[in-house]
């Protein structure tokens, strides 16, 4: 496992990565990091730049998707994709920035074993 992030989230990145994964927070170049998503077998990313890099560069990605902007035209496009949250929350078309609603609950519902289950359902897929 590979954890990535902007100069800014580097104590973010290395709380996340631990002692399991390889901390690259703030250490990549858009265009290193577009190696990285590359070699990837799946990314998990929120509805973000990293995730739509990694689909350009062909890489199939689990969203972590707050609805705020729609997923048939924001979603990652032309790779095999999994979108996680509520798809119907509160906040859903409001093209907010951050969150509105306190709590996030579009995504207060996904666990750490759907990711998981998600990533395993794109890795046996990309497989067959």
């Amino acid at each position: 496992m590979v954890v990535t992030g902007g100069p800014g989230e580097t104590a973010l990145t290395r709380e996340v990565a631990g002692s399991l994964a390889v901390d690259l927070g703030g250490r990549t170049t858009p265009r290193a990091l577009a190696g990285v998503l590359r070699l990837a077998d799946a990314v998990i990313s929120a509805n973000t730049g990293p995730a739509h890099l990694a689909a350009a560069v062909g890489t199939p990605v689990v969203s972590l998707f707050a609805p705020v902007v729609p997923a048939g035209r924001w979603a990652p496009y032309g790779v095999p994709a999994i979108l996680l949250g509520d798809r119907s929350a509160p906040c859903a078309d409001t093209r907010a920035l951050t969150c509105p609603v306190p709590g996030h609950p579009c995504l207060e519902e996904v666990t750490g074993q759907d990711v998981l289950r998600a990533v395993h359902k794109l890795i046996q897929e990309r497989r067959s």
